[in-house]
């Protein structure tokens, strides 16, 4: 099992550094702008959901991780429960997916 307390953190710090949208209209639209670097889905997203940012992401190129569940995506932002999440920065963004998939980004 991934640490999920250094995913969580690094949500957190990303999150204070005003480097984290949330919610689907803000996210949708970072998507559209080209800002953002990694969408996180909750993996009790509904089928639907998963299925619209899977094909968004792809649309944008833009990287998709599914990991933790609503409540521990909300809680590690600092807010009630999220389906998903947006970093906004290629840092945050690396250091994430690496903790997460265990992956390291070689761009």
């Amino acid at each position: 099992m991934r640490d999920e307390r250094k995913i969580s953190g690094m949500l957190g710090l990303a999150k204070r550094a005003g480097k984290i949208s949330s919610g689907a209209t803000q996210v949708k639209q970072d998507l559209k702008r080209g800002s953002v670097y990694l969408v996180i889905i909750a993996t009790d997203a509904s089928d639907n959901t998963q299925k619209e940012y899977t094909s968004n992401c792809q649309f944008y190129k833009t990287p998709l991780v599914i990991w933790g569940d609503k409540e521990i995506l909300g809680k590690a932002i600092g807010k009630p429960m999220r389906t998903v999440l947006a970093v906004l920065d290629q840092g945050f963004a690396d250091r994430l997916k690496e903790l997460i998939t265990g992956e390291i980004a070689m761009d």
